[in-house]
């Protein structure tokens, strides 16, 4: 089916929901791991609160990754739905 159809498609839109709340957790994780993994592991939370949640930093931190999964679900769940 085409995209148009599928956006009318209640179904669609839960496929959408799940597959984009999997990839902010597992993109969010992958991202902390990546960028202050040191940090994380040695258990120095303040390094990882001022890089990535202080200042309103964090409204950055998860506006792209809401963003680009929820664009990446849309694509998926159409391709897979017939």
């Amino acid at each position: 089916m085409s995209f148009s159809e599928n956006i009318k498609k209640s179904l669609y839109w839960g496929h959408v929901l799940k597959m984009a709340l999997f990839l902010i957790i597992i993109i969010s994780l992958f991202s902390l791991i990546f960028q202050t993994g040191g940090a994380l592991f040695s258990g120095d939370f303040d390094t990882v609160y001022n890089v990535h949640f202080a200042n309103k930093q964090w409204v950055r931190f998860f506006l792209t990754k809401i963003v680009v999964s929820i664009l990446y679900a849309m694509y998926v769940v159409n391709k897979r739905m017939k």
